[in-house]
């Protein structure tokens, strides 16, 4: 578990939902996640999820519910927070982040400011951002607001962001990894195969448990049962340094094959 900049706590490993099934979420929460990372713009996620808790018997405060909002709902982020709380069947979200910076400065600052107020009105736990830059992140500062709990980032060995990662981790900024088992195409590379036979694992196993060692909180997503489960399991081994080394080695920064350049945050905006 980490501490994050508000009083909540949030685990260190998660369930991503886009495309995902009401079942795949079931099956997640079976095998013991209990972060749920969820987007009103995932297409019948949030309804999944909320369906999937309640069918699973387990109490709401057992389970940290992450959702987030576009940067198209700046006049919207009320109403749009209570569509989410409608879809999740729950009075409140753990953590609510702004799905990617608004262009503009004044607009981006004011969904910014919307999550605090959503917090001191009890709708939310805490609030973050996605996607967003160091530039970005440095108005939050320069307005003297709240900081972000977290900055969800594309993290994985071919994308590591040296330039934003490094800014958040000096300011207690909680980096949540998207698409962190590489779209299921770690076994596509030599040196990830090569340490998934070391340690007798399955290469996402390899990618996420470096992508833990990190620091970061990976959020790794799959409709197959077994799957799931499986990249679950990463807390009963350990990458020596030399091996973290060989994957940090992998980064191709933006000219990876698997960054998507409308998300990708650039150094400055």
């Amino acid at each position: 578990m980490a501490a994050i900049a508000n009083p909540t706590i949030m685990p260190r490993f998660g369930f991503g939902t886009d495309k995902t099934t009401k079942d795949a979420v079931l099956v997640a929460l079976k095998a013991g996640y209990r972060l749920i990372d969820t987007a009103r713009v995932y297409v019948d996620s949030e309804v999944n999820v909320g369906n999937a808790i309640r069918e699973s018997g387990l109490n709401r405060n057992e389970i940290y519910i992450t959702t987030k909002i576009i940067p198209e709902k700046h006049d919207q982020v009320f109403e749009t927070v209570e569509e989410s709380l409608k879809a999740l069947q729950t009075d409140y979200i753990d953590l609510l982040l702004l799905h990617g910076a608004h262009p503009e400065q004044e607009k981006r600052l004011s969904m910014y400011k919307d999550l605090i107020a959503l917090k001191e009105a009890g709708k939310i736990e805490s609030f973050g951002v996605s996607n967003f830059n160091v530039a970005q992140l440095e108005e939050i500062r320069l307005e003297e607001l709240p900081k972000p709990a977290v900055n969800q980032l594309e993290i994985h060995p071919l994308c590591q962001h040296r330039v934003i990662v490094p800014y958040c981790q000096d300011h207690s900024i909680i980096v949540q990894a998207y698409c962190p088992i590489m779209r299921g195409t770690a076994g596509e590379h030599a040196e990830i195969r090569a340490l998934a036979d070391k340690y007798d694992r399955d290469p996402s196993q390899i990618v996420l448990r470096w992508s833990h060692q990190k620091g970061f909180v990976p959020l790794p997503k799959s409709n197959t049962p077994a799957r799931i489960i499986s990249n679950s399991r990463i807390f009963d081994f350990e990458l020596t340094p030399e091996d973290i080394g060989k994957l940090d080695a992998l980064d191709r920064g933006k000219k990876g094959s698997f960054i998507n350049p409308k998300h990708y945050p650039a150094d400055t905006p």
